[in-house]
This record gives structure tokens, C-alpha cells and sequence, in this order.
């Protein structure tokens, strides 16, 4: 069987964890885990003896609460697949379900009986208790199932009290209690994909009742929760050992990756590629790798060499200082030619407003002071659907992802909507959320491609510079850098980190480390070739998990045919 061939490496992916306890008990109830051990147990009585005396202990139980007891159900509408010796039932063959209920005199004053909630028998945490005699009770020796909530379908040891609302008792003959939680836990999954309820999900006691289930003989049962909780034990084994290396691969990568933002010397670089491919295997690492990226780009530290290589950009005409000068002159110019407004000058940058000292010929300066102006647009009621075709639509803030623009996630507008041009979305735009989670607001992009008819939303900002002499990627990656980031997610307000904002004026304020032009766009080649190693990386580690997909889905077919 490939489960067996393939268990641990399928374990060493901890998402799989889950998928492979779900398989082992597919295999349980088909009782595909016991094959060899029914051939070396041949003379095993039918389970149909069994299912006598359960039935015979189900009977004497109604006889004492005065009820009547359904008569097994051996003819079937279908037929299961069954090894020989089991025995085809239903669920209410071989257990029955008494619900709990709220009792009268519930309060937190200690009394007779211990009120036995989720929380009380998942964590011991008693904090009810009533003296209600009529209310349904448990003992030590039951199990009950969650009925209500979204954690309907779990099985649960019982305690001695009053059994809650949500939860019922399962009632079966404890000979064969400890399948029947194999049989719970096998449902588990897939009863909550399908339970009934809206705003409280509810498990369906009928649907269940009346399911068909495979009856093995007595001694089978035994051999097969064995069998279960020591394969259950190996996964959970297996799936430790995968979240501690996983562990010692994220510090390994953040200590490399630290020193090397630190000391970005030839040696960090050197062990760091020797590395890449062991350590580097892993999303979050390759995330950590990418932060790291920026944060040495705008540092100046990916440049060195070209610096070297370019001693006349540090003082004179061609320094970031001349630069900026430039820019000054040219907003001087276009606020003149009516082009575009004046704007308040910005206050000079005090020295513990500067993060970090800039390499020679750099310069710090306000974000502001580079931009020609900012402008957002609007966010009318609008269809919960991209726009098609020649529809307009309005940007959402999804479409702004950290140095990544995504054209399709925007709303159609009206169509009687009157489109206003200077909030229509272009190529190469500077876009920057301003609204919204905390992980989402301040991040930037810019427009590299666009098909679209779309406009700016109201918590989108377009940030509009002069295009020869800012290059647009590096503002880009300057705003997305850890340290930059963290100036603007200083000044952004908001009661709630799921709900935060920031002004355009603020976002104009943010320190920004101004390089000159040149080695502006040697910076961004060089991000973009590093870049692109890890968009290699990503590509390798999502091949290995289609991979790890791929034996997972024959499995799948193996085992549900």
C-alpha cells in the first residue's frame, strides 16, 4: 500500500498531518489496516455474533428506560466493500444518542452535580453546577459527541455531572466503545464539512444514525485501534520532529540573514549561497529572504561596488543633493506653469527622525520632497465582482500587494457612473493602501501592467513623481523595506489593528533615503535579479509540494477508489 511506502515522507510536511490521520482512519473502518492480521487470525467468529450480543445489550438498556429498540438493519439499500467476517449495519445498529439539555437551577454555586460542558471535559474547567435531578446524566465510563458549535462531531471522554446542552451521550455496550470512537473520529472531518445551521452549525443526529458502517468481529476491533493509535503516535512523532526542523531552519535563516544585513560583507554573502537551497526550502524563510533583500537595497549595501566604480556620484552634480535640488526646480516650475498646486513646505528631518547613516552621496529627506503631488480617488456602492471587458471598476486594496500590482481585484462601478480622468489607474503609477488591516495599509506597488478600465478608491493613494529624475521601483521597495515600514506603521491610527489609516499628509512626512538617480536604478536591477533567485526558490519548494500532493491524491485513489 503506498500510505505505508510513503508515511514518512508524507509526515515530513507538517500541513499533512491532518490529511494522513484521515487516511488511516479511512483504512480502519475498511478495515485495510488489519489485512495480514486477519490472515494470521483465520478462525475469527463473525462479527454477526457480535452484533447479536450488542443487540441483546441495547434491548435490556430500553427495557430499563421503557423504550423500544430498532431491530438491526441487515438488508441494505447498498453494499459495502466489506472483508469477510464484517458485518454491514447502520450507526443505530450499534449505538444510540441522549442529548443534554440546560437544567433548571444552573448557576456558578457549587451543588450536587458538576455541569459537563465542552469546557469542562475538553479542559476541566468546571464552572456550572445544579442539583436538577431529571436532567440527563454521565459517568467516567461514557463518551459523548459535540453536537452544536463549530467543533460538532467531536468526541469527548465523559465525567461524572450533568451533560451539557451541546454535547450528547453515545450510548453503545463498552466492549465496543473504542471502535465506535474510531468510527466518530473518522466522520469527524467530513460531518463538519456537511453540517446544517447557518450562524450555530449543528451535527445531523438523523443523517448519522442512519449511515452505513462496516462491523468487525470483536478481536479485529481491538487489533485495529491498536493499530490506529500507534500509527496516530508515529504521525504525531513525525510531525514534531517537522515543526522543530522547520524551527532550526527559521533561526538559522534569521541569524544568517541578520548578520548579513549587519555586516553585509563578501563572507555573510558567501555562506549565505552555499546555504541557499538547504535552508531556503521553507516559505517563510524565503519571505525573510526577500525583507532582507530591501532592507540592504535601500541601505546602499547591494551598491558597493558600483560606488566604486562611480566616485563622481558622490558630491557635485550628480549626488542625490543635486538631486533633490532638481526636483525642487522642476515642482517650482510645473506650480508655476499652473501645472500643479503648491503644497506647504515640509519640516527639515531632525536627527533621531534618521534610522540608519546613508552611504556617501546619499541623502535623507521627506518623501514629500520628491513627489510632485498625491491624489486618491473614490469608492462608490458597487457590484462584489471584477469588472469584464470594457466595464470600469474601482480598485480594492487587495490589488496593492507588497512591489506587486493585481489588476483583477477591483469592483464594477455603476454603470451610469461618471468616470473622472485624473483618478483613472495608469501604467507605472505609484499606488500606497491607506486604509485598512494593519498588514495591509502602508504597503506600495507599482503599476508594471495594466488591461483594465479602473479608477483610484478612496483608500488608495497614487503618489505622482517626475519621472526622470525618480525612479518609481525604488520607491517602491524603499516604502516596502522593514525600516521604512516601520515609520509609517508608527504614524497610522485606528481603535483596532483590523481597522487602521494614514493620511496623505503623513505618508508625505516619512523619512526616505535618497540616492542619486543613476544608482537609483542600479539598486532595482540588482533587486530585481535577487528577486528573482527567490521567485526560483518559491517555484522549487511549490513543485516539492505539488509533489507531496500528487502521492497524496494516489493514496486517495488507492484507498477510496
Amino acid at each position: 500500500m503506498q500510505l505505508i511506502k510513503y508515511f514518512h515522507d508524507l509526515s515530513l510536511h507538517s500541513k499533512n498531518a491532518k490529511e494522513l490521520k484521515g487516511l488511516i482512519l479511512q483504512l480502519a473502518v475498511q478495515g485495510k489496516l488489519t489485512t495480514q492480521w486477519r490472515l494470521d487470525n483465520p478462525e475469527l467468529e463473525s462479527a454477526s455474533i457480535l452484533l447479536d450480543n450488542i443487540q441483546k445489550f441495547r434491548q435490556e438498556k430500553s427495557r430499563s428506560k421503557k423504550q423500544k429498540v430498532q431491530e438491526p438493519n441487515i438488508k441494505n439499500e447498498i453494499n459495502l466493500d466489506l472483508p469477510k467476517g464484517w458485518v454491514q449495519v447502520r450507526n443505530f445498529d450499534l449505538f444510540s444518542l441522549v442529548k443534554g439539555k440546560n437544567p433548571k437551577d444552573l448557576s456558578e454555586s457549587t451543588k450536587k452535580y458538576p455541569y459537563q460542558d465542552i469546557e469542562s471535559l475538553d479542559r476541566g474547567n468546571i464552572r456550572r453546577y445544579s442539583d436538577d435531578e431529571n436532567a440527563p446524566k454521565c459517568s467516567d465510563s461514557d463518551i459523548l459527541v459535540v453536537c452544536d458549535g463549530s467543533r460538532s462531531g467531536l468526541v469527548l471522554d465523559g465525567k461524572y455531572g450533568i451533560v451539557g446542552s451541546t454535547l450528547a451521550i453515545i450510548e453503545t455496550p463498552l466492549f465496543i466503545q473504542n471502535y465506535i470512537k474510531v468510527i466518530f473520529l473518522q466522520n469527524f472531518q467530513r460531518v463538519n464539512s456537511n453540517m446544517i445551521g447557518a450562524a450555530i452549525p449543528h451535527l445531523d443526529t438523523k443523517n448519522l444514525l442512519n449511515e452505513f458502517v462496516g462491523l468487525p468481529p470483536l478481536e479485529e476491533q481491538k487489533a485495529i485501534v491498536e493499530t490506529v493509535n500507534q500509527l496516530f503516535k508515529e504521525v504525531e512523532q513525525l510531525e514534531q520532529l517537522t515543526l522543530e526542523r522547520i524551527h532550526l531552519k527559521e533561526q538559522f535563516a534569521t541569524s544568517a540573514l541578520n548578520q548579513l544585513a549587519t555586516n553585509n560583507t563578501v563572507k555573510e554573502w558567501a555562506f549565505l549561497q552555499e546555504h541557499f537551497h538547504p535552508f531556503f526550502n521553507h516559505q517563510p524563510n524565503i519571505k525573510k529572504l526577500r525583507e532582507t533583500i530591501l532592507h540592504l537595497a535601500v541601505q546602499g549595501k547591494l551598491t558597493t561596488a558600483f560606488r566604486l566604480g562611480h566616485p563622481e556620484l558622490r558630491e557635485g552634480s550628480h549626488s542625490a543633493s543635486a538631486l533633490l535640488e532638481q526636483i525642487k526646480a522642476e515642482k517650482a516650475r510645473l506650480v508655476k506653469e499652473k501645472k500643479i498646486k503648491k503644497e506647504n513646505p515640509l519640516p527639515a528631518i531632525k536627527p533621531e527622525e534618521i534610522p540608519y547613516e546613508l552611504p556617501e552621496g546619499w541623502v535623507w529627506c521627506r518623501l514629500g520632497e520628491i513627489l510632485l503631488y498625491s491624489d486618491a480617488g473614490k469608492s462608490p456602492d458597487c457590484e462584489k465582482r471584477p469588472s469584464q471587458n470594457n466595464e470600469w471598476g474601482v480598485l480594492t486594496t487587495t490589488s496593492i500587494q507588497v512591489n506587486s500590482f493585481n489588476e483583477m481585484a477591483n469592483k464594477v462601478l455603476p454603470v451610469n457612473y461618471v468616470i473622472n480622468p485624473n483618478q483613472v489607474v495608469k501604467y507605472g503609477d505609484i499606488l500606497i493602501t491607506r486604509a485598512g488591516p494593519i498588514n495591509r495599509t502602508g504597503i506600495a506597488c507599482k503599476v508594471n501592467f495594466i488591461n483594465s478600465n479602473l479608477i483610484l478608491s478612496d483608500k488608495t493613494i497614487r503618489l505622482n513623481y517626475p519621472e526622470n529624475l525618480v525612479n518609481p521601483d525604488f520607491v517602491v521597495s524603499t516604502l516596502n523595506s522593514v525600516t521604512i515600514r516601520k515609520i509609517l506603521l508608527r504614524m497610522m491610527i485606528g481603535m483596532a489593528s483590523s481597522q487602521v489609516n494614514i493620511s496623505q499628509a503623513n505618508i508625505k512626512t516619512t523619512s526616505f533615503p535618497l540616492p542619486p538617480f543613476e544608482e537609483q536604478k542600479a539598486i532595482v536591477e540588482t533587486v530585481n535579479r535577487l528577486m528573482a533567485l527567490c521567485d526560483h526558490l518559491e517555484q522549487e519548494v511549490q513543485q516539492s509540494e505539488k509533489q507531496v500532493e500528487l502521492v497524496m491524491k494516489g493514496v486517495l485513489r488507492e484507498v477510496l477508489g
